[in-house]
This record gives structure tokens, sequence and C-alpha cells, in this order.
């Protein structure tokens, strides 16, 4: 096995973990979890090699004003034996699809842990997902889980308990196949689950690593620097469950978020193969989707299926982060601004060219003639509310369900486990397994293909879309500051209003919203209607002076908000450090790379005025030099208990 591909002849290292987690998760951080982890170590070298190399290619963009552009298809795969053009044109080795993927009509997403609770209620989670008639559930270790505390090893651990099928586990499932059905019954006028034991086996669970731009909480280099989450998740996750899942016949499978390039994907490659090479397994066992969460991997797609290899299985498309991606790439253009969030659908300009070469991607066989899967993207809407916006809502859900299918998706992601027998018939109708090898036009790598990425449409940008992205932004940071970084939240101005749901959100959804509000207004967006209650007429530019007022409202009505909606001790915690961070990002005239880093380096941290000196920190430093603080700033610091 090649360094391109595995470790080579690289020494295992050794990494620090933080006081006391060692000894209270030693059923999470085992022996063989921790040998696999050193193991592997040495990657992380190539691992920031990749996301320095991410950096400057975004800081050569904005100081040149250079678009993204296709690859050379004469040359060779960075990190990869691969020439481009073979890569576009199917000649490698790629995967079949596993007996356990190949019907994913319907795919959940969620964490396998709650904030600030005891393994009996945190574990619910589990439960509700593998209980609730999805054909996958994506345990996420990444934008849906909380980085609070010890959470990302509570989520780890409760996986752990519930595929080994711990009697703890069982008693709760139980219990909860109960609540699902007396909720089902008042829904649907029927039981959803007949036989709760063999429902557990129904659902094929699937895990989301953090990201290689991610560094771990608990775990670091021994020089004190950051390692990766991508390899700890990887590993405690495959070391954990691997004999649990192959003795019952299943896959080991996970998704792979916010990849940009073929080489980032030939460093996932390299762990991927690394462990199975460590855990004595083939080559291919390990099974991957990737989410195409990032503009520059749609210019990049075969070139990333192909270099995944045998363990690529499909791609995802996404919304919110694919959104915040194109704005990125384009923040040095100032005539690029984007329009309220709620008119960048998947029909929409850029979105609809991404999707469409997506499909093309998956439907391109290779060498054996092998077709991958294509996952569609989430819906996001949760049956609560009145009658009216239950009715309304689900409506919009079908009807998006039915175009991905249309279009040629094999499934699509729900948020949420009411959602899934909502959702489902739409494929149930249908009755194909999937739609891998349906035909479409093969790729094409013009210039006009690489200008339709960055299509913009006509669309509204109103100040009632404004305050949509103030108050979602800054209710997101609160929560994630809170634990909570999947969350119901809808605007402020429709607390009360039941006519208009909750949406399930994660991570993506803040840094989009700020990344928008952040274009307006250094880039002197101009409004396209008159708004009374702030004087604003059409054609009139979003000013700091504006924004300023709108954030300054919107938190005000946060404040006065009812503990449904806003949390009472989080007014004076994390909620006015959610608006120090919303209000940093959106002056900074340097636009920041990542909103999750402001985030990250205030996790844990309730006091207002550290916060602000940690975000000047960050700002700084990335102003400077291109550095981004990833690393855990309380890594020796005892981890706080609230529960």
């Amino acid at each position: 096995m090649g360094e391109a591909h595995g470790l080579g002849s690289r020494q295992p290292r050794k990494v620090e973990i933080r006081t006391g987690l060692k000894e209270e998760y030693s059923d999470v951080y085992t022996p063989e979890a921790l040998a696999a982890i050193e193991a592997l170590a040495a990657l992380d070298d190539d691992r920031k090699a990749v996301m320095a190399s991410r950096i400057e290619r975004r800081t050569s963009r904005y100081r040149d004003h250079q678009r993204i552009a296709f690859l050379d298809p004469e040359a060779t795969i960075p990190r990869a034996d691969i020439k481009v053009q073979d890569a576009r044109d199917g000649n490698f080795v790629g995967s079949e699809i596993p007996h356990d993927l190949r019907r994913q009509w319907i795919q959940g997403t969620g964490p396998a842990a709650k904030p600030n609770t005891p393994v009996e209620r945190s574990i619910r989670n589990v439960a509700y997902a593998l209980l609730s008639g999805a054909d996958g559930w994506m345990f996420d270790g990444e934008d849906a889980l909380g980085q609070t505390n010890t959470m990302a090893l509570d989520n780890q651990r409760n996986l752990k308990l519930a595929l080994a099928r711990d009697e703890l586990f069982l008693r709760v499932a139980e219990g909860v196949a109960g609540e699902m059905n007396e909720w089902a019954r008042g829904f649907f006028g029927r039981d959803i689950i007949s036989d709760w034991r063999e429902q557990l086996d129904f659902t094929t669970v699937i895990f989301r690593a953090r990201g290689l731009h991610l560094d771990d909480r608990h775990i670091r280099n021994t020089d004190r620097s950051g390692f990766s989450a991508s390899i700890v998740d990887v590993c405690l996750f495959v070391v954990n469950n691997r004999e649990a899942l192959l003795d019952a016949g299943r896959s080991l499978v996970l998704y792979l978020p916010k990849i940009q390039t073929a080489e980032e994907a030939a460093v996932w490659d390299s762990v991927l193969s690394a462990l199975e090479q460590h855990l004595g397994l083939d080559v291919g066992t390990i099974k991957v989707y990737v989410l195409v969460e990032q503009v520059e991997a749609s210019f990049q797609l075969m070139e990333i299926r192909a270099v995944l290899g045998r363990h690529f299985v499909g791609y995802n498309t996404g919304r919110w982060d694919y959104i915040n991606s194109v704005a990125d790439a384009m923040g040095w253009d100032s005539s690029f601004i984007d329009p309220n969030i709620e008119s960048i659908g998947m029909t929409y300009g850029y979105m609809r060219v991404y999707e469409d070469r997506v499909r093309r991607a998956t439907n391109t066989p290779d060498r054996a003639g092998n077709f991958a899967l294509w996952q569609g993207g989430m819906e996001p809407n949760i049956p609560v509310g009145s009658a009216k916006g239950v009715e309304d809502s689900m409506k919009r859900a079908l009807e998006g369900a039915q175009r991905e299918q249309r279009e040629g998706a094999c499934g699509k992601w729900v948020a949420h486990w009411k959602m899934v027998h909502i959702v489902r018939p739409v494929w149930e109708k249908i009755g194909d397994a999937n739609q891998a090898g349906r035909a479409f036009p093969p790729l094409t790598y013009t210039e006009q293909d690489a200008a339709d990425l960055f299509l913009l449409e006509p669309a509204p940008r109103t100040i009632r879309g404004a305050r949509n992205l103030l108050s979602v932004a800054l209710q997101y940071g609160n929560a994630f500051g809170q634990g909570m970084q999947a969350a119901a939240l809808k605007p402020a101005d429709f607390f009360g209003d039941d006519d208009v749901l909750y949406l399930m959100e994660d991570a993506a959804t803040g840094e989009i919203r700020l990344s928008i509000l952040w274009e307006w207004l250094h880039k002197r967006g101009r409004l396209t209607e008159d708004d009374p209650e702030t004087g604003v007429k059409a054609g009139d530019i979003f000013t700091l002076e504006l924004y300023e007022r709108l954030h300054r409202e919107e938190m005000e009505k946060l404040l006065g908000a009812g503990n449904r909606d806003v949390y009472d001790d989080s007014k004076a915690t994390t909620l006015p450090i959610a608006g120090e961070i919303v209000e940093a990002y959106v002056k900074a005239e340097l636009k920041t790379p990542w909103y999750i880093d402001l985030l990250n380096v205030n996790l844990d941290n309730f006091d207002l005025a550290s916060a602000r000196e940690r975000i000047r920190m960050y700002l700084d430093a990335f102003a400077n030099d291109g550095t981004r603080i990833t690393e855990n700033l309380d890594f020796a610091s005892p981890v706080s208990r609230s529960e």
C-alpha cells in the first residue's frame, strides 16, 4: 500500500487525551480504538497540508479576483495516481453498491446524543432513529451534533450501546416505540411500528464524521497542536462498532462532509485505507457517501469519486452549506450578491446547475460498469403546528420529494423521524430500489459550465429577508452555545404563529445567513422592495446603519421572547455571545472562512468579555497570515458538568 493510499512507512505517533476522559470514557477510548488513532496520527500532517492549501487558494482568489476553474484534463490528481481525464471517463476501479444501501428512499439525520442529559435520556435519539422506518439514518458527528462538554463522546457511546443491543438501550427503545405509535395514531390513524425489536434492524446505520477542517476537542498532538477530528471520529466509530455491524451482515458506512477537492478526497482515502489495513479489513470494506457541500467539489465530482474508488458509493446534494460555499468563493466579486435565502431553492440558478452535475456524475459508469447513488437534499419541516401550517408545510415537503424523484434522486433526507412516513411513500409508489444508471447526458467541462455554477437569477432582496437572516443566525449561535447544533428555529416575528412551522436547522444555517448579510453590507447590495417600517425604498443600499438597526431590533425580540423559543437562562450568557459573533462576522472587512470557527472558540464559554477577546484573537490571526485558530483553547481546563 503506497503512501497516497495509507500510512506507507510512517510510524505510529502518540497523542494526548484531555485529563480524566480516558478513564471516564474507557468504553469509547478503548485500547483498540486508541491504538488505531495513534496508528493513523501521522496522517494529521497530510490533513493540515491540504487545509493550508485550501486557505491559500481562497486567498489567491480574493487577491487576484479569480473564479474556480476545472482541472487540467492531462494532469494527475494530487496525492493519487489517477489522471484527471481517466477519472472523467470512468476509467477507474469503483465500488459495487452493497445490499443494505441499494434502497435508501429516506435517510434521516440527527445526532445520537442530547446535551447535558444522562445516558437513558440521551440514547432516546438513537431509538427514535432506528424505529423511524427510515431506510438509513445518518448519525451526525458534525453539523447537527453539539460539541459542548463531552457530547462527541456521548454520541459515540450511545451508538455503541445501541448497536450492541445493550439492555439499557432495549428498555429505552421499547418505551420510545410506544410513544411513536401514540403520535402516529393521532396523525395517521394507525401504528407505524408493529414489532419494535424487528424494526430496530430495518434501518441502515450511517455515521457522519467531522470534516477535515475541524480539530478534536479532547485529543491533541503531543506538541499541543490540534489533532484531526476526522481521524478521531472514524477510528472511534469503526473500531468500536465494526464487529457488531459486520457480524450482523451490515456495511460500515460513513458520510464525509466539506470535501472541496479531489486532493482532499485522497487524504480521506488514505485515512480509510490505513484504518482498513490496521484492522485487517479488505480495502473498500468501509463505504462512503460524500456530501457535496462545497462549490469547488462540483468542479471535480468525477475526480473525487475516482480517488475514493472502492470506498465511494454516492453523493448527497445539500443546500445550506453549498449556498455558503458559493457566496464564499465569490466573496471578492462585488457584482455577485445573493437574494433572500428563501429564494435560493434547489431549482434556483447555480443550485439547479450543481444538482444536475451531481446526477450526471453518479450516473457515469466506472471501469466495471458500476454506477453510484444520488441522495437528494434535506427536508427540514416538522409536522408540529396549526392544522393549516402542517397541511401547507407537508404539501411543500411532498412536492419537493416528488421533484427530486423525477429528477433522478435515489432518495432524500429528512431532519425529523416524524417526516419519514410522510415522505417515504413518494418512492414507495414508484417501487424501484434506486435510480442508479438512469440515462443523463455526460458531464462537460466548458467555460459556460464553469460560469453556470455561479449563475444568479433575479429574486427579491428585502428587509423582511434581512430580518429572517439575522433572527435565525442569532438563534442558531445561541442554540450552539447551549449544546444544540440541531435546533428547531423560525424568525422571531413568527413566534406564536403556529401557521409558520419551525424548521430543523444545523450549523450551516447560521453560516449561510451571515454570509449573505456580509455580501449585502460589503458589496452594497440594493434592496428590491419598499419597507414602510424602516423607510427603505426599492433601490436603496443595505447600509451599516441599517444593519445595526436591524441587529438591535432582532436581538431585542429574542431577549423578550418566552422560554419556549429562547431559553431564559441563555439570555445573559450564550445569546449575547451569539450576538457578538454575528456582529463581528458581518462587519469584518475580511470575510471569515468559517463561522463554525468563531462558535468553536467559544464553546463552554459563558463570559461575554472573554468571548470578545477570543473573537478578536481569531479575526486578528486570520487577517495577519491566514491562520485559523481551530484547537480547543480550554483543553487544559476540566470538562464542565451541568447535568
